[in-house]
């Protein structure tokens, strides 16, 4: 999985005070814990946060803090309810050796064949909660659609990643093809014309 890279200050003082003035000067309160190290608090500019942010791919994230570097995940983010800026950010720490949960983008290859017989195609679950190492963890989950039918879906019991644990409930349907107006009309059309073709003769 890719790494975006930060560098944070740590933060001398918590207050409200403190919070106010990191925040006029478009940096942003963060939180860095897990594993054995005690909690860092510290901060980072507003705009280290974009390649985090405006991507649909999930990012491993490598924070500086005086020279030393921490490999953590986003763990959790507050927006301002009216401007959308960062508020906060807590980070989590990741070890090579001890597995993480984290959720990936779905991506879609090849042509459904149900998508051409008129259907449209419906990605239900956009992100999927993967469990392994992080060395284990896919960019992204990629399915294959071209076997798919109209009516015909890929369900999550269905994902297989090598030393890697899918945590949604298996039963559910991460893609489908659904039926459209217009592929039940055509596919009426089709049996209509095939009903009457022996009466003609």
């Amino acid at each position: 999985m890719k790494t975006v890279s930060m560098s944070g200050s740590l933060r001398e003082n918590v207050g409200k005070k403190d919070t106010k003035a990191l925040r006029k000067e478009g940096k942003v309160p963060c939180v860095l814990y897990g594993g054995k190290e005690e909690q860092i608090k510290f901060c980072v500019s507003s705009r280290d946060f974009n390649p985090l942010l405006f991507t649909p791919d999930t990012n491993y994230v490598k924070i500086v803090i005086d020279g030393k570097e921490h490999n953590a995940i986003l763990q959790d983010i507050q927006y301002h309810p009216v401007n959308d800026e960062v508020l906060h950010a807590d980070f989590l720490r990741i070890f090579d050796d001890k597995p993480i949960t984290i959720a990936v983008p779905v991506k879609t290859t090849g042509t459904a064949p149900g998508v051409l017989q008129g259907g449209k195609l419906n990605l239900k679950m956009r992100k999927i909660r993967l469990c392994g190492l992080p060395n284990n963890i896919p960019q992204e989950v990629v399915l294959d659609i071209s076997k798919l039918s109209i009516g015909q879906n890929i369900k999550v019991a269905e994902i297989s990643i090598p030393d890697v644990e899918c945590m949604e409930v298996k039963s559910s349907v991460v893609v489908a093809v659904k039926a459209t107006r217009n592929a039940v009309a055509a596919t009426e059309e089709t049996e209509e014309a095939s009903a009457e073709a022996p009466a003609a003769e």
